[in-house]
Parts: C-alpha cells; structure tokens; sequence
C-alpha cells in the first residue's frame, strides 16, 4: 500500500524524469508556477514563503533562473527588496511544462472514477484540514 509521502516522491520522480530533457527540475519550475499563480509581481522573502524556503537558498535559485533567462528581477518601492517578473521566455517554458505535466495527469488518472477522485480529494483536504489545526494548536503550547 503507497502512503501520500510514496505517491508524493514518485510523482517527483516522474516529473523530474519528464522535464529533465527541457534542462528543468522541480527547483526550476515550482517557483515559476508560483510567480504566475501571484496577484501581481512578488518579492523574494514573498517566494521564499510561498515555496517553504529560506531566503538564501532562493537567491541562488532565482540567480540561475535569471541566468536562463526565464525571471527578471528589479527594484521595489523598499530598495532592500527586489521583485520578480516572469520573463516572456519564463512564460513559454512554464506554458511547456504545464502542456506536459497535463498529459501525464490524464495518464495517471486515466484508471480513477470521476467520483473515486471526488473522495480521494475530498480525504486529503479533510487531513490536511486536522494538520493544520494541529499545527495550531502545537504553535499555542510552550
């Protein structure tokens, strides 16, 4: 029996195997994902948040994104922050990457009910609701 971590790790695998010949791993193309998914131009410390990073280890990342040409970074409002832009080039790998990770969904899924989806995720949001209130409550005690 696979537990959620199992999947997890095997669907990176897989993802990895899949965008390694676009010269993109998931530390490449996560944080693109997560540049387009923002309401509007976010700031490094924002990214760092959004991927579960420290502030360091993005600068580097965000260095050899702009280096490739997919990201562009520029001053702010505050000078200490910078903001990141998804580049047209940025935009065309991601486009790329979603067109792949789309096929190989449907191929995964292919076997899966419409309703035995329903239920899967509907388990999963309920645990993830419990961890966070664990989380809660675990952040409240000494």
């Amino acid at each position: 029996m696979f537990t959620m971590g199992q999947l997890n790790r095997q669907w990176r695998r897989v993802v990895d195997r899949r965008l390694r010949p676009l010269g993109l791993t998931e530390a490449t193309w996560l944080p693109l994902l997560h540049l387009e998914r923002a309401t509007g131009p976010m700031r490094q410390k924002d990214l760092a948040a959004s991927l579960g990073l420290d502030s360091s280890s993005v600068v580097r990342l965000l260095d050899g994104l702009e280096e490739g040409g997919l990201i562009a970074r520029a001053g702010h409002v505050d000078r200490r922050a910078k903001t990141i832009d998804i580049t047209p080039k940025g935009q065309e790998t991601l486009r790329h990457v979603k067109e792949l990770l789309t096929l190989d969904r449907l191929k995964l899924f292919s076997g899966v009910s419409p309703a035995q989806l329903t239920a899967a995720f509907e388990v999963m949001q309920s645990i993830g609701a419990q961890l966070q209130s664990l989380e809660l409550v675990e952040g409240s005690q000494p």
